[in-house]
């Protein structure tokens, strides 16, 4: 018995079109999923860029109102010590006088506010930052420190400095600002190792000290900790400028604070 040729040619057309139909599925569906992952993607990257563009509003807020207390603090409070160091200088007071040494003491008093007055308008200043560079003003907050006898500091620099742009040199002050306050305030160390390094490529800031040293990980998770709090402002302040931190501190073994970022290459 002959079957129908005819058969085969339907058996045929039906696979060939069942195989077009599941192609064309499985084509859909890939192209679905490939779109998807790309608005994904994009939603990801929108909404980095919306944190990033908060963080740095909030951050130049911040800034602005570091200015305006540096500024407001030398024109009011700076003029009105220099006008009780005046007054204090005209007294008229023997050396024999039981308030001469009273007097004396409160000149010597009101001389070192009137100077650590200054230094700290200095920092707070971010045209000044600008102006005569970062390692410069890394070298003058070290100075002042050292200048106290608290504890022994240490700065080197490697390399010929590269300026920055205006937001990044005040953020890289301002993460160094930070990192030396959690050191006096947490750290207890008796010494502090700070090195700028300008290498091909990218730029370097390390701050070593030996003090007690901590859980990095139990630092982050704490919402209340202040040094917790630090540490953000932190990782905020690189991530805006896309710069590479990474912290290296266990407790009893002192802390190391790396700071990196790309330079622009010359053509």
């Amino acid at each position: 018995m002959q079957q129908n040729p005819e058969i085969y040619i339907v058996i045929f057309i039906g696979i060939i079109l069942g195989l077009l139909l599941v192609g064309f599925i499985v084509t859909i569906l890939f192209l679905y999923q490939r779109r998807q992952q790309r608005q994904e993607q994009e939603m990801v990257l929108m909404k980095d860029k919306y944190e990033k563009e908060a963080l740095r509003s909030q951050l130049e807020i911040q800034e602005n109102t570091f200015k305006t207390i540096g500024q407001e603090l030398h024109d009011n409070i700076g003029q009105m010590l220099s006008v009780v160091k005046l007054s204090l200088s005209v007294v008229p007071l023997e050396k024999d006088q039981k308030a001469y040494e009273l007097v004396k003491n409160s000149q010597e008093v009101l001389n070192k506010a009137i100077i650590d007055l200054s230094n700290l308008t200095k920092s707070l200043h971010t045209e000044r930052i600008v102006d005569i560079g970062l390692p410069e003003s890394i070298r003058f907050e070290l100075y002042a420190i050292r200048k106290a006898g608290l504890i022994e500091v240490h700065f080197n620099q490697e390399g010929e400095e590269e300026p920055f742009n205006e937001q990044k040199s005040i953020f890289l002050f301002r993460m160094f600002q930070e990192t030396l306050n959690n050191i006096l305030k947490h750290a207890k160390a008796s010494a502090i190792t700070v090195m700028i390094r300008y290498l091909p490529g990218s730029f370097e800031l390390e701050i070593n000290d030996n003090g007690v040293g901590f859980d990095l990980s139990e630092k982050q998770q704490s919402s209340s900790s202040v040094s917790g709090v630090g540490l953000r402002s932190l990782f905020n302040r690189a991530r805006i400028i896309d710069a590479d931190i990474s912290i290296d501190s266990k407790p009893g073994t002192g802390t190391n604070v790396l700071i990196k970022l790309s330079l622009p290459q010359e053509s």
